[in-house]
């Protein structure tokens, strides 16, 4: 099954590919690896902004990792032209803006980690980090970045 037929299964719509807000671009294909800046959470309403333990909940960072992950597999889809063309997920890297006393990063992250495991299968298991952070750009409350291994082109 493609990948684009089991994002159609899972009923999940990819969003436009985020345009670069900075000096920097999206993707870096490189070595066989996609290097993908990170990504934050800008959901079809909006950016999800705060910091949790402070104005948002563990709820509130799960559901903004996950729409990272969906701005991710945009961005993968972009820079490859086709998703089949993801050979794994290597490695995501997940920043939370959250308080001191907010410890459960780890679960913000797997927002994003069982994302990529539904759409690409084994594929999707992926190495991970998941740091606190004070403050991400804009405000947003969670920005995650990726490196994932490319399939040659035929």
């Amino acid at each position: 099954m493609s990948i684009d037929a089991r994002l159609t299964e899972l009923g999940i719509t990819l969003p436009q590919a985020a345009a670069p807000v900075a000096a920097y671009v999206a993707a870096v294909e490189a070595g066989g690896l996609l290097h993908i800046s990170g990504q934050i959470a800008l959901a079809p309403d909006g950016l999800m902004t705060g910091r949790l333990g402070e104005d948002r909940d563990l709820d509130y960072g799960v559901a903004a990792a996950r729409v990272c992950g969906l701005n991710l597999i945009a961005q993968m889809k972009s820079a490859l032209g086709s998703l089949d063309r993801v050979e794994r997920i290597v490695k995501l890297g997940a920043f939370i803006a959250s308080a001191p006393t907010f410890t459960d990063q780890p679960k913000v992250a797997n927002g994003a980690s069982e994302l990529m495991v539904e759409v690409f299968g084994e594929a999707g298991k992926h190495a991970r980090s998941a740091v606190g952070v004070p403050v991400l750009p804009l405000g947003a409350v969670v920005e995650i970045d990726a490196v994932v291994l490319v399939k040659a082109q035929a």
